[in-house]
């Protein structure tokens, strides 16, 4: 893969890992061209905060902010969302594959060839050799103070 494909790619997941970003985000997918102070609104957050989110989805080219006067407004650019698409695609088909292989063989192969039991047949369970050398009582401690020997 090439170099600055990486870097735009860490710049996008990096971008998209905080969750106000991401409402930001969806948001603007709601309603195109929001100014700063629309987009804001809804969060229990500053401005200046709001701010700095609006620095790292810019910088990572997820949004394109307009200055008309002195109103700034925002808007989605499609890029690098395409190519983290393209990336997450490839690993989506690996896994399809996957699941689609594990469903075959759960389906092909039946979980027991033994006929269930009957609910109050009682079974015979035999300890592991791990468990029978555990069979023991445990060893109860000696009462506080001090232990005398004679």
């Amino acid at each position: 893969m090439v170099k600055y494909l990486d870097e735009t790619l860490d710049r996008t997941f990096a971008a998209l890992s905080d969750p106000t970003r991401r409402a930001l985000l969806a948001r603007l997918g709601e309603k195109d061209g929001l100014s700063v102070s629309e987009l804001a609104a809804p969060f229990p957050i500053s401005l200046p905060a709001i701010m700095k989110h609006l620095d790292v989805l810019d910088d990572a080219g997820l949004i394109v902010r307009e200055k008309t006067g002195r109103t700034v407004s925002c808007r989605l650019t499609a890029q690098p969302m395409e190519q983290a698409m393209n990336w997450l695609n490839r690993y989506a088909q690996f896994w399809s594959e996957s699941f689609d292989r594990l469903a075959a063989f759960v389906e092909d192969k039946p979980w027991s060839t033994q006929p269930p039991a009957p609910p109050n047949a009682q079974t015979k369970v035999q300890a592991s050799r791990s468990r029978a050398g555990s069979a023991r009582g445990r060893k109860r401690s000696s009462p506080p103070g001090r232990k005398h020997r004679s």
